[in-house]
């Protein structure tokens, strides 16, 4: 099984996300057990953030953590970009903070590029991490331009991940932001990596190959989606489940490891993009 590195620090490659979590009352229960069970078998990596819920994920997070020593666990949240200031960011920072019940993040993230300059946001974050509220930052949904606009910019090396979406469905990535990322020693976090439930149009459950490979692992489909995308260890993936049971077959499917044929026939049923693509965000 590999192993994806983050800020100096060795990952499993599954971690927790939380998007759509935290905004019904009635499935609280449920979501808590989930989160809980989650870390329990080894997926010590949340990733929420301010827009989730209206700050109601960052409560639920925060809630689950209880259970836990916070220091074995690594946290992510995200501001969104027009609280991204030296003004307004750390006030968002707080607010979350105080939703989550814990004095410092691991990783805050700028959750897309916005109207306040890269160079200002970056001034804010680097105060927070001073200040001991982060032990590190980095972005999300960053394409290309925006990673290289970013690097013009002081204390630009001290960005620590970009996030973004990326399944078998979604490979639009591998043409010119991955191999950036690669030259520049970025870490990809991949949101979305079973394609919020095949809910994104790629009708990956219902492809013939795909199940056939997922049946020769004894696996699901959903099990296969997550085991592709973590597939060169150097990918930390996020998938979103608030059924216990779904969280520990994610949390599995780790241990799966995909043969050079079968990597051949995925990719011929879902082909690598030859072109730049625009980048994909839900």
């Amino acid at each position: 099984m590999s192993t994806v590195k983050i800020n100096q620090q060795e990952f499993f490659p599954i971690g927790l996300g939380t998007w759509h979590m935290g905004e019904d009352p009635a499935k609280k229960g449920q979501e808590l057990e989930a989160l809980k069970t989650g870390i329990e078998h080894g997926a010590i990596v949340l990733d929420t953030a301010e827009m989730y819920g209206d700050g109601g994920s960052e409560l639920l997070v925060g809630e689950a953590l209880q259970s836990f020593n916070r220091k074995d666990l690594f946290l992510i949240s995200k501001v969104y970009p027009w609280n991204a200031s030296k003004k307004q960011l750390p006030v968002s920072l707080d607010n979350s903070l105080k939703r989550l019940g814990t004095d410092y993040l691991d990783l805050y993230l700028l959750h897309w590029t916005g109207n306040v300059p890269i160079e200002e946001t970056i001034e804010a974050l680097e105060e927070a991490k001073k200040a001991g509220k982060i032990k590190a930052w980095g972005v999300s949904n960053f394409d290309v331009k925006d990673l290289e606009k970013m690097y013009q910019k002081e204390n630009s090396q001290n960005c620590q991940v970009n996030q973004v979406l990326y399944n078998l469905g979604e490979r639009g990535i591998e043409f010119d932001l991955l191999p950036f990322m690669q030259e520049k020693q970025l870490p990809l976090i991949a949101y979305a990596p079973m394609a919020e439930g095949d809910q994104l149009g790629g009708q990956l459950t219902s492809n013939a190959k795909l199940k056939e490979i997922a049946q020769n692992h004894q696996a699901t489909v959903f099990q296969m989606l997550l085991a592709w995308s973590i597939r060169k260890g150097q990918t930390l993936a996020i998938p979103q489940s608030s059924n216990p049971e779904h969280v520990i077959e994610n949390i599995e499917a780790a241990q799966i490891q995909l043969t050079d044929e079968e990597m051949k026939q995925l990719d011929k049923e879902f082909p690598k993009p030859t072109s730049k693509q625009t980048l994909s965000i839900i």
